[in-house]
C-alpha cells in the first residue's frame, strides 16, 4: 500500500444554468489545469475517474479526449451528489493499491434550472424505499421540492427534538454568504441578513429559498499521485490524503424511523469515525471543512455527525461563531453548496480543491490560518457518503 498524495487541482467558476460552456468544455478545462497544477503531462495519468450525474454514457471520454487520447482507462462514475468525491475515492484507491502511480478524478455537470427531478419515469426509483420512509413519518407535500422535504422534514427533527430556533439554520446561510464574498468561483456573493433570508420564500420546515442549494453547472478536478510518484517529479506542493471512507446507507437508515438518518446522518457519522481512525487525528485537530450544505439544515446535522461539536450543541456552535473566521473550526471558507450552487458531478472534487489550496496557503482572502488538516463530506441520497481527511505533511 502507498501513500497517496493530492497533486494538483484545478476548478472553473461555477455559472447558473444555460450561462455555462458545454460538459466537454468545462470537463477539459478543469481536468488541464488541475494536470498543469501538478507540473505533470496527461500521458503521466494511468487512470481516469470522471463523475457526473445527468449525461449519456461515455460522457467521460468526451471530455478527457480533449487532453489527449492515450488509450488509458476512463471510467464513468454516477453516484448521485457524492459523485465527484466518489470518483475522488476510485483514484485513491487505484493508487493507494499500486495499480497506478497517478490517476485523475473528474467531475462535471451542466444542469437545467428547477429543483431535481427524475429523469427515468418508465422505471422504478432507486430512491423507493426512501420515499415510501419519509411519507410514513411526514406525508408528501406536493407543491415543495422533493429534496427539500428531506431535509427540511430532518431540520424540523432535530429542532423538535432539541427546540433549536428558525434563525438558527438561517444564520449559516448567512455565514455562507460572508464567505462566498472572498471567492471568485462562486455565483451568489451577495451578502444576505438573517432576517432577509428568513423573509425569503418558506419552502419546508424550518427551510426558506436561501438556504437551499440552487443547481449549478461547473466542473473541477484532481491529480493523485503515490509518494513515490511525487518524489520522483519532484511535485513539492503535494498534499496527503491521511484518511478516506466511503459508507452506504445501514439498516438504520429505514428501520429507525428517523428523518435525520434517512437522510444520511449514520453514513455520515460512520465514515468520519473511520476516517479519525485511520488518519490518527481527530476533530479537535482539523482547522478547516468542507461539507455538504445542500441545504442549511444538513449542515447543522454534520456538525455533529462529522463530531464538530457535540450532540444536541450545534445551535451554540452557530451562535458562538465557532463554524467560522475567529472560531474553532472553519466551515465551507468557500461559501459551499449554498454560495456555489450545486453541479453534482462537480461538487466532491471543488470541495477538494479549496482544502488543498487553504493547506497550501493559496486560498487568497479566504484563507484560514494555520491550516494542518482538512476534512471534506460528500453526501448523496440513495445512498453514499464520503469523507476525506487531508494534511499538510
Amino acid at each position: 500500500m502507498s501513500k497517496t498524495k493530492v497533486a494538483g487541482v484545478g476548478m472553473i467558476p461555477f455559472t447558473k444554468p444555460g450561462q455555462s460552456d458545454d460538459y466537454p468544455v468545462m470537463g477539459e478545462t478543469a481536468a488541464r489545469l488541475a494536470i498543469e497544477d501538478a507540473g505533470i503531462d496527461y500521458a503521466d495519468i494511468g487512470q481516469v475517474y470522471v463523475g457526473y450525474v445527468y449525461g449519456d454514457s461515455t460522457a467521460g471520454q468526451a471530455a478527457v479526449y480533449g487532453l489527449g487520447m492515450s488509450g488509458v482507462p476512463i471510467i464513468n462514475v454516477n453516484n448521485n451528489c457524492a459523485t465527484g468525491s466518489s470518483a475522488l475515492f476510485l483514484a485513491r484507491q487505484a493508487v493507494e493499491s499500486g495499480m497506478v502511480e497517478c490517476a485523475l478524478a473528474l467531475g462535471f455537470e451542466q444542469m437545467v434550472p428547477g429543483a431535481l427531478g427524475a429523469v427515468f419515469n418508465d422505471r422504478p426509483s432507486p430512491m423507493k424505499r426512501m420515499f415510501k420512509e419519509r411519507k410514513s413519518l411526514q406525508g408528501v407535500d406536493r407543491k415543495a421540492p422533493d429534496a427539500a422535504q428531506y431535509f427540511g422534514g430532518a431540520g424540523k427533527e432535530y429542532a423538535d427534538e432539541y427546540g433549536t430556533r428558525d434563525e438558527t439554520f438561517a444564520k449559516i446561510s448567512e455565514k455562507a454568504r460572508k464567505h462566498a464574498v472572498n471567492n471568485p468561483y462562486a455565483v451568489f456573493k451577495e451578502l444576505l441578513t438573517v432576517e432577509e433570508i428568513m423573509a425569503s420564500p418558506h419552502i419546508y420546515g424550518p427551510l426558506t429559498r436561501y438556504q437551499c442549494c440552487p443547481p449549478t453547472c461547473g466542473a473541477a478536478a484532481a491529480v493523485i499521485c503515490s509518494e513515490d510518484f511525487a518524489r520522483k517529479h519532484g511535485l513539492n506542493n503535494a498534499i496527503s490524503i491521511k484518511g478516506q471512507a466511503m459508507t452506504t446507507d445501514f439498516a438504520s437508515t429505514l428501520e429507525d424511523h428517523s428523518l435525520r438518518k434517512l437522510v444520511g446522518y449514520d453514513m455520515a457519522k460512520a465514515a468520519a469515525d473511520r476516517v479519525y481512525e485511520e488518519a490518527g487525528v481527530g476533530p479537535d485537530d482539523v482547522q478547516v471543512v468542507e461539507l455538504h450544505d445542500c441545504f442549511t439544515a444538513n449542515e447543522l446535522l454534520t456538525y455533529e455527525a462529522l463530531g464538530l461539536t457535540g450532540q444536541g450543541t450545534a445551535e451554540k456552535f452557530i451562535w458562538d461563531g465557532d463554524n467560522t473566521y475567529g472560531g474553532r473550526i472553519v466551515t465551507n471558507p468557500s461559501g459551499g453548496l449554498l454560495s456555489k450552487g450545486h453541479p453534482l458531478g462537480a461538487t466532491g472534487l471543488a470541495q477538494c480543491t479549496e482544502l488543498v489550496w487553504q493547506l497550501r496557503g493559496d486560498a487568497g482572502a479566504r484563507q484560514v490560518d494555520g491550516v494542518t488538516h482538512a476534512l471534506q463530506h460528500n453526501l448523496g441520497l440513495g445512498g453514499a457518503c464520503v469523507v476525506t481527511m487531508y494534511a499538510n505533511d
